[in-house]
């Protein structure tokens, strides 16, 4: 019996060729003509002007808020409902985060939003809002409230690429926006992200930044400081391959998804993770809860099966780190937390594995 993995992998049969491109030109690092071909296709896909790929979505997350002048001392709202890199570089930059609980979309509340701003002791910086799951949040309106704040927006569309709302994707509504592509995501280079924006002058100082801050000069001058956060051009080589997969990935996981929903919402306590009026999700993780039965119940038959599930994220405001962070709270996020779980939604199973799954699932709701 084959053991079904959460999300794995999934390579579309082009990246050895590409790689052995990279061999033969002999630029495997730290760039090469596979990173440029990279972040053009992002842009290309995205509608994004410009980009620059990283070794990490968290080191692209760093960049946007240092080329955002997000200092020490400074605060930055954040989805709380999310994972720990999509706050690691608040810290990094000496900032203090401020928390913002989940509505009914399981994304960031418009309206606590507008309560956090309120509760932060000055005028916050920069909000990162996450695109929970690869499904959109109401980022309008998000949009919307930062503009007349005067508050940079970046999305954390790491779970998200190929998402979009009302015909736009998913890390262009913001000031930047951050895309992942490590090993579990819906695309993969085993590790990597990207940091797009139209603001070409904030790129080229992620750019600086990204490759240690070296001036230009016929030797290594520096005026400040920078970070070790470019891709190389062996993994940007798997990026591009992957980029021309990227909408039949996303169609499949839609139809992991709705096999799902087939076979188990007829079941009254189960409740999956909806999307929003105008938007398409990719549906990295097919996500629910269990009104009544304890999902590490269905956690533990699943794993007897060889199937791997995990918990919804735990919020951010109930981590230890954060315990003494400011939030703005309505019991959302805690509430998902304690009822939900992630099924395998790898863009490489089969229907037979998604059956396979339900059945054991059923098995325990019965």
């Amino acid at each position: 019996m084959k053991k079904i993995f959460l999300s794995p992998p999934h390579m579309s049969g082009k990246e050895e060729a590409y790689i052995s491109e990279v061999f033969k030109s002999n630029y495997l690092a730290p760039l090469g003509a596979f990173v440029d071909r990279f972040e053009e296709s992002i842009c290309t896909f995205t509608g994004s002007r410009y980009a620059v790929a990283t070794n990490t979505a968290t080191a692209a997350l760093h960049l946007a808020l240092r080329v955002l002048g997000v200092e020490k001392g400074d605060y930055v709202l954040a989805s709380s409902f999310t994972f720990i890199g999509s706050v690691s570089a608040v810290l990094y930059q000496h900032a203090i985060p401020v928390f913002v609980d989940s509505d009914e979309s399981w994304n960031l509340s418009p309206e606590l939003l507008k309560s956090a701003i309120r509760k932060s002791p000055k005028k916050p910086k920069a909000l990162i809002v996450t695109h929970l799951y690869g499904q959109m949040s109401r980022i309008e309106e998000i949009a919307s409230i930062c503009h007349e704040e005067g508050i940079f927006l970046i999305e954390d569309a790491a779970e998200s690429l190929g998402a979009s709302y009302r015909g736009k994707e998913s890390g262009t509504f913001g000031d930047m926006g951050v895309f992942s592509f490590n090993g579990n995501k819906i695309l993969t280079t085993s590790g990597g992200g990207m940091l797009v924006s139209n603001n070409a002058a904030w790129i080229e100082r992620a750019r600086f930044f990204a490759t240690q801050a070296k001036e230009d000069a016929p030797y290594y001058e520096h005026e400040t400081y920078g970070y070790n956060y470019r891709m190389s051009n062996v993994l940007a080589a798997i990026g591009v391959a992957q980029m021309e997969v990227l909408g039949a990935r996303v169609g499949r996981r839609r139809e992991i998804f709705a096999r799902y929903t087939a076979a188990l919402e007829k079941y009254e306590e189960v409740t999956f993770m909806p999307e929003i009026a105008g938007s398409r999700g990719n549906r990295w993780l097919t996500t629910l809860t269990l009104e009544y039965t304890d999902p590490y119940t269905v956690m533990t038959a699943l794993s007897a099966e060889k199937i791997e599930s995990r918990p919804l994220w735990k919020p951010m405001h109930l981590q230890p780190l954060f315990k003494n962070a400011l939030v703005a709270a309505n019991g959302t996020s805690e509430k998902l937390f304690s009822k939900g779980l992630c099924l395998p939604s790898g863009s490489s199973m089969t229907d037979r594995d998604v059956d396979r799954v339900c059945s054991v699932i059923e098995k325990v709701l019965l």
